[in-house]
């Protein structure tokens, strides 16, 4: 028998577009939401606690993309010499549970959950959104950027960190239309859409600090200990995530809160549950294993492809 398949992060990068992405991200959350025969099959992760870290298993199953696939994360928000998130995915046969790739899951966990912020979006904000503001200025923020451009004209980007010096540096990246705020508060008061992506475990983002009609891509806070937005937000605004029982036992912006989780965004991409982009709304990602899954069969595909 073969060894599997070796895909390093370079070539990851090379594969994967953000545009083709977001539309195997857009069916993805479909499929989990539609909860049908055939559909996915996908427990809540499981998070361990290790030293200075988490490390978290996910598996998950698509019978309408043939994919099987398990990620094995660590989170260690301490890091810095090394990224924060250290992930690889293994990919098997599902007709037989061979293992045909083992995938660097760093470049996939980044793209492929900026691109689910980027479906949120394109289904819960504004569709005139010009204002973007990014809370944090690491991986995720450069990938959000990126995945939400695909779908919004921006004329301005407001970008706040607690370190001035990496969203100077982002800043640059970005190019005119990007502006460095010294506080959130100031990023965020004017923006359309918000993505917060910080390792904050209290809440800092509050009403008072955006404007009515505003949409929120929450991404940090992965903990159900840990917050990023108030409680009297989460209760006002319109709430959507991508698992309703994950949230409920992860989220700690949920949890806190209790505020009311109205659908998963899939639901809305099916057409089962109702956007309101006139409204204030917040999107509670906490990142899915199909996501990471079908992210790794498109990667592997054109893998094989090219060496057919």
């Amino acid at each position: 028998m073969a060894p599997p398949t070796f895909i390093d992060a370079e070539d990851v990068k090379r594969l994967l577009t953000m545009v083709e992405l977001i539309n195997a991200i857009e069916n993805a959350l479909r499929h989990f939401s539609m909860k049908e025969d055939g559909g996915v099959l996908q427990p809540v992760r499981t998070v361990l606690p290790v030293q200075k870290g988490f490390f978290g298993l996910m598996p998950a199953y698509s019978e309408k993309d043939d994919a099987l696939a398990a990620k094995l994360v660590g989170f260690y928000p301490e890091n810095k010499d090394v990224a924060t998130h250290q992930a690889h995915i293994l990919l098997f046969e599902p007709s037989n549970g061979v293992l045909k790739a083992l995938i660097d899951g760093e470049v996939i966990t980044a793209m492929r959950t900026a691109a689910a912020s980027a479906v949120a979006s394109k289904y819960l904000a504004n569709p005139k959104s010009k204002v973007l503001a990014l809370c944090g200025a690491g991986t995720q923020a450069r990938s959000h950027y990126q995945a939400l451009s695909v779908i919004f004209d921006f004329e301005q980007v407001m970008i706040w960190s607690r370190t001035t010096t990496s969203a100077k540096k982002l800043a640059e990246e970005i190019g005119p239309k990007a502006q460095v705020c010294m506080t959130y508060a100031e990023a965020t008061k004017n923006a359309d859409i918000i993505c917060t992506m910080t390792f904050a475990s209290k809440p800092f983002l509050k009403a008072t600090y955006i404007k009515r009609g505003a949409h929120i891509n929450a991404v940090g806070a992965c903990r159900p200990d840990w917050s990023e937005i108030d409680g009297a937000l989460m209760r006002e605004a319109i709430v959507y995530v991508d698992s309703k029982e994950a949230a409920l036992k992860e989220s700690g912006d949920v949890i806190f809160s209790k505020c009311e989780v109205f659908g998963e965004v899939g639901e809305v991409v099916c057409g089962k549950k109702e956007a309101f982009p006139e409204a204030t709304t917040v999107f509670k990602s906490l990142g899915l294993a199909i996501e990471d899954v079908v992210s790794a069969k498109l990667v592997y595909d054109k893998y094989i492809a090219e060496r057919a």
